[in-house]
């Protein structure tokens, strides 16, 4: 901060005017001084509370010169060019500044809150050139957010790079809602105790559906297939409708229908706020079914974001630390998946969820909001509250908006009997979609297989990795020991793929006896054991959302880390094991069927795959992979049999970028399955040991082919 008696540009007040004082009015040549100051004092790492109060009123009087200098009549074109050429010039400067430290860039932004030392450097600069001060005014009040430690808030590299590209790229407000006061014939009554009130005295033949137009394909990708329930709320987007309580069952397609809604909607940037096990999923559903739009997921501090991505992916867990920047991204459309995450408000996700949505609804009329959830009550009706107020159906106190006036004209009071019901309707009509998969069976198989891919991060997803690079180099090496001790004349052009194929029979082999070493067992059984954690709590989420779920691993540890998950996150389970007594497996497979609080199933995929009737369940989740299709198939078979009334999904989790991901491609391809549909199939499926040599094949062709120099055999 300038000393007392010091204007930010270093003259005193009150000395006589000389040639180093700027001339009346030159705010410019004022702000051109200024920043010269601050970017040498962040050159040097002197960012004091002095630098960034001169930061800020430089930030802050660029964009009003800007505005001033292109709305002033008496200015000639020729005077106005030059004027916001330098102001441009600055902008620039601070741009170029605050990449050296980040937290400046706040301060860059349209609404940034300006510090009380800035208001008052502000005063003193423009004293000093003789610009007229008006009286200053009382400061507005700053909104209430999350409390968030400083030194936890980042701004990735890249999202600095978007911003310099225009670092005054004001958000448009023109559009903003504007209400205009006016008598309420409701004013002075308790609204939202009634309100969540209706929903609990609603019977059982009430709708809880708003009404939805009929589907739409016209923003669906070639190559891709909506089922028409999807189409419907795809639909509602693309004629005006912009917020939604998606709560349809797990398994029909909330995914889709957010990111075609987004792209009727135009909602774009689009934030899409997940937990961690299905960030990667969203990601690879946006490349499918929005493949013209870039996505991206945050990791960590975001040293991997593209800041220029369409669509941004993060998780509740490191929201707080990136909670800052996105509030100033500009993004026209949110979308909370398992929105029951933020019902406690009070929570720290929760607020920071609120604070998002505040700022985005703030910067136009109508952007599009979206909470998925298959349960959007957990405990009682009250869950409702910090959904309804992310959509901006509500706040902390009252109805708003397009809320209040649909409860205006009904011409009803919570004092009528009438009101009941029809309060319900006006919250189902803002846009409450539920959909459970028995009301839509015709539109989906009755059995099938949806992928969830997930990212194995820390020391166990590095070291699997490396896993297989050893692998994959000791399967080079034997090739190119193959290939040295071959005549000349017998050599082929490129990868030679007969002797790629006899040296992963070799390596099988090798894997089927005591030798030491990774092998292709040890490799899945690794990821198996890496994944677990993340397919149990998706398996609980799935619990939460839909009822029961079977949960099926091939190896113990991988059951016993699912199930301590369950008991930390207090979900009951059976357990149903190969080493259990004939009572035993019985009493837990009764527990499971008859007991409505034991949630999921843990079973053995091998013990418990055959033999078993769950057709309580519609929802299952294969920890590990098969080595074949039939005993995935089997699996399924468990839940989908005589007496099942609800169409079967089975949520393989898939650990990306490994052997994993390879292998579930080689035996679905096997298996001819088209499009991940069960239904129909009789082809003749492979042994399980050509899935295991394919997979071994896969790998050593992947890693000639990245040597350099290696040229392909066509």
């Amino acid at each position: 901060m300038a000393r007392r008696g010091q204007s930010p540009t270093g003259t005193r007040r009150g000395a006589p005017r000389n040639q180093r004082r700027v001339r009346d009015g030159d705010v410019v040549s004022a702000l051109a001084r200024t920043v010269r100051e601050v970017e040498a004092a962040v050159q040097k790492g002197r960012v004091t509370p002095g630098v960034r109060a001169k930061f800020e009123v430089v930030a802050l009087l660029v964009r009003e010169e800007h505005t001033r200098v292109r709305s002033d009549d008496t200015l000639s074109e020729a005077r106005r060019g030059e004027q916001l050429k330098r102001l441009d010039g600055i902008g620039t400067i601070l741009a170029k500044t605050a990449v050296r430290d980040p937290a400046l860039l706040a301060l860059l932004s349209e609404d940034a809150v300006v510090s009380a030392a800035a208001r008052s450097l502000k005063r003193e600069l423009l004293a000093d050139i003789g610009v007229e001060v008006p009286a200053e005014e009382a400061p507005a009040p700053q909104p209430v957010a999350a409390a968030v430690a400083p030194e936890r808030q980042v701004v990735p590299q890249s999202v600095i790079s978007r911003q310099m590209a225009n670092p005054f790229l004001a958000p448009d407000f023109s559009a903003a809602r504007q209400d205009t006061p006016r008598p309420r014939r409701l004013a002075g009554w308790e609204l939202l105790g009634p309100l969540l009130s209706s929903f609990e005295r609603a019977g059982g033949g009430a709708p809880a559906c708003m009404a939805l137009p009929a589907p739409s394909d016209r923003f669906t990708p070639m190559g891709r297939d909506l089922m028409p329930h999807q189409g419907q709320v795809v639909a509602a987007a693309a004629a005006g409708h912009r917020t939604f309580l998606l709560a349809d069952e797990p398994g029909l397609g909330k995914t889709a229908q957010s990111l075609l809604a987004a792209e009727a909607a135009g909602a774009y940037p689009l934030l899409v706020v997940v937990p961690n096990v299905v960030k990667t999923n969203w990601a690879r559903e946006a490349g499918q079914w929005t493949p013209h739009r870039r996505a991206t997921v945050i990791q960590g501090d975001g040293h991997t974001l593209d800041g220029f991505a369409d669509i941004v992916v993060v998780n509740y867990e490191v929201l707080d630390r990136h909670v800052g920047w996105l509030g100033d991204f500009g993004f026209r459309g949110m979308v909370v998946d398992e929105a029951h995450f933020i019902k406690n408000r009070t929570s720290q996700r929760s607020q920071h969820v609120l604070e998002l949505s505040e700022r985005i609804r703030s910067r136009g009329a109508k952007p599009l909001l979206m909470a998925l959830t298959g349960t959007p009550l957990i405990n009682d009706i009250d869950d409702f509250r910090a959904i309804w107020q992310f959509l901006g159906w509500i706040d902390d106190s009252k109805p708003l908006g397009e809320l209040i006036d649909a409860l205006e004209e009904t011409g009803l009071t919570p004092a009528d009997a009438g009101f009941y019901p029809a309060a319900r309707q006006s919250v189902i009509d803002l846009g409450i979609v539920r959909r459970r998969k028995v009301d839509v069976a015709a539109d989906i198989p009755a059995r099938r297989i949806a992928d969830l891919p997930v990212e194995l991060d820390g020391p166990a997803g590095r070291s699997i990795r490396a896993a297989e690079r050893d692998l994959a180099r000791r399967m080079v090496e034997r090739y190119e020991t193959a290939l040295a001790n071959r005549p000349a004349d017998e050599r082929v052009e490129g990868i030679d793929a007969d002797l790629v194929r006899r040296v992963a029979r070799v390596e099988l082999k090798d894997s089927t006896s005591t030798k030491a070493g990774e092998n292709v067992f040890s490799m899945m059984r690794r990821i198996g054991e890496a994944k677990a954690g993340l397919a149990a709590d998706y398996a609980a989420q799935l619990a939460r959302s839909a009822g029961k779920v079977v949960f099926f691993a091939k190896h113990i540890d991988v059951m016993d880390t699912a199930e301590a998950t369950f008991t930390k996150q207090g979900v009951r389970f059976a357990s149903i094991r190969g080493d259990q007594t004939p009572g035993a497996r019985q009493r837990n497979i009764d527990a499971f069927v008859n007991d409505p609080e034991v949630a999921v199933a843990v079973c053995s995929l091998t013990s418990a795959g055959v033999g078993l009737n769950l057709q309580v369940a519609s929802d299952l989740v294969l920890a590990e992979l098969s080595w074949t299709d039939a005993e995935q198939t089997q699996a399924i078979d468990r839940s989908h049999r005589i007496g099942q009334t609800e169409p079967v999904t089975a949520w393989r989790i898939i650990a990306a970028q490994t052997m994993d991901a390879r292998i579930a491609e080689l035996i679905d391809s096997k298996a001819g399955l088209a499009a991940r549909a069960l239904d129909g199939s009789d082809e003749e499926l492979s042994p399980s040991a050509d899935v295991q040599l394919e997979a071994l094949v896969a790998l050593l062709t992947d890693a000639l082919t990245a040597r350099p120099g290696t040229p392909v055999a066509l």
